[in-house]
């Protein structure tokens, strides 16, 4: 029935900062930013490595969604990465902080945190 995970939709509070959050700091890239004069709403098409993953919304007043302490809905978004330390670097050059390293008691696997310009969390998961 499913073949795949199409995108993944996040609405922003401010589009400009977002926008650049996504490409400028974590390196997506622009496939389509549309303007929808109907809604005074942005709607930018984004991909990494080639591959279309991100629809990034602008709305007027959007609501607030709870995200701490564990509230239901979209936990986080996860992003593989081969090397955790330099990405963690590299983030941090550009002024993004990330928690601590943590182990996955079932993988064995290196991850951590850090959030967008709207607190949404992300991980950087090492492979």
């Amino acid at each position: 029935m499913l073949k795949g995970i199409h995108h993944i939709a996040i609405i922003c509070s401010d589009y400009k900062k977002s926008k650049h959050f996504y490409t400028k700091v974590l390196g997506f890239t622009i496939i389509k930013e549309t303007f929808r004069k109907e809604r005074n709403s942005y709607k930018l098409d984004l991909a990494l490595n080639g591959s279309y993953c991100i629809e990034l919304f602008s709305f007027p007043n959007p609501p607030k969604r709870p995200s701490r302490p564990e509230a239901q809905g979209l936990r986080h978004l996860a992003f593989s990465v081969s090397n955790l330390e330099a990405c963690i670097l590299r983030l941090k050059e550009l002024n993004v902080s990330t928690e601590p390293i943590r182990v996955d008691e079932v993988t064995q696997k290196r991850f951590t945190f850090f959030e967008d310009p709207d607190h949404l969390p992300l991980e950087l998961y090492e492979l």
